[in-house]
């Protein structure tokens, strides 16, 4: 008991703090989404309650493997190759289990639907590819210099990046493609290098354009480039109707349950996409600033962990865990502004969805672990 008391007090507090909060902040905008009001302004009786419910369950199951991963020594993950390959290869087949499994919801296969619940593997898999990445480069980065080495990291980000492309699922392999980028540049990849990689996205890009990118992805990004030219009752409505709930907030908001965007159905997936919008229309300006002030702090307390580190691997899990998340919140956030084609990102600890909640919860486990041990 002593030690378990001990082991807690260890514990980042102020980072858990920060999680939570941002955790009960989106709580809030799903019930608040859930209840449905009529034109009049009233309570319509069709609320449902039941994403805010299970949004709960995760919450709990997340905190639950969080404080079991802070008791996990972090080495085990740096010296054990065999872990990391045997989870890299699940991952793998997971992801080949959505073409086969999964149904199309939107033209998409990402989720396995187990009963009322539907489960998304690409949520774990970017927790995976950052230990991978920090195990890879930890021990690697004085050979920074030796193209293979970012070849072969490339390899293991191509690899699922590729079954979720073909989903088809563009925003998730963006980040992934971020989160590489980011952690071959702590690492110190030669400028050269950098820019020759840049290059070859852009040639896979026109590439993608012209051979492979579905009609909706590239609707969703000619109403980004060229708004006045979109079908304002398809790909461009989502993100007008975002501007205006954002506008509408206001510097204090239209108060609690009370967002007209929102409740009265204009906002599409207002506890997914677009829970930012939610937020902005019913806590104004103030609790948009107040949700960046908490995402700063995150960022910042996990950044913090980085420097403090005394090895390679702690220190590349961290950064590349802060990449990730701000990768998320960058793409997201500029989806509900405009200024970024909707691309299907959830806001990380916010929007709906147990897959990415519960894995960054397990990826805050495993700073936790870095912290203590």
């Amino acid at each position: 008991m002593i030690k378990i008391r001990q082991h807690f007090k260890k514990l980042d507090w102020p980072l858990i703090v920060i999680a939570l909060l941002l955790v009960v902040f989106g709580l809030l905008s799903i019930y608040s989404s859930s209840l449905g009001h009529s034109p009049t302004g009233e309570a319509s009786g069709r609320g449902d309650f039941f994403n805010f419910k299970k949004q709960v369950i995760f919450f709990g199951l997340g905190l639950l493997f969080m404080f079991l991963l802070s008791f996990l020594n972090w080495r085990i993950f740096r010296d054990d190759p065999y872990l990391i390959l045997i989870l890299y290869v699940l991952c793998l087949f997971l992801l080949i289990g959505l073409y086969f499994f999964a149904p199309e919801i939107r033209g998409v296969k990402s989720w396995f639907r187990l009963g009322p619940v539907s489960m998304d593997p690409i949520e774990i898999t970017r927790i995976v590819l950052i230990i991978l990445l920090a195990k890879y480069f930890s021990v690697r980065h004085i050979e920074m210099y030796r193209i293979r080495h970012i070849l072969l990291s490339g390899l293991y980000i191509f690899l699922p990046a590729a079954l979720i492309f073909f989903q088809p699922n563009l925003g998730s392999v963006l980040t992934l493609f971020f989160l590489w980028l980011g952690v071959l540049i702590i690492s110190g990849i030669k400028l050269r290098h950098f820019l020759i990689l840049v290059l070859c996205g852009l040639l896979f890009f026109i590439l993608s354009w012209t051979t492979i990118l579905k009609n909706y992805q590239k609707e969703r990004i000619l109403s980004f480039v060229q708004p006045q030219l979109s079908d304002p009752l398809k790909i461009g409505w989502s993100q007008r109707q975002a501007k205006i709930a954002i506008g509408s907030g206001g510097i204090l908001g239209q108060g609690f349950g009370r967002g007209s965007q929102t409740q009265y159905g204009f906002l599409s997936e207002p506890q997914t996409d677009f829970i930012f919008a939610a937020i902005a229309e019913e806590f104004g300006l103030i609790g948009a600033g107040v949700l960046l002030f908490l995402y700063s702090l995150l960022i910042w307390r996990i950044i913090k962990t980085a420097f403090e580190a005394t090895s390679n691997f702690p220190r590349l899990f961290a950064t590349g865990l802060a990449i990730s998340i701000f990768s998320q919140v960058f793409i997201n956030i500029g989806m509900n502004l405009g200024v970024l084609p909707i691309i299907g990102i959830p806001l990380p600890l916010l929007s709906y969805g147990g897959g990415s909640l519960i894995s960054i919860l397990i990826g805050l486990g495993v700073l936790q672990s870095i912290r203590i041990h």
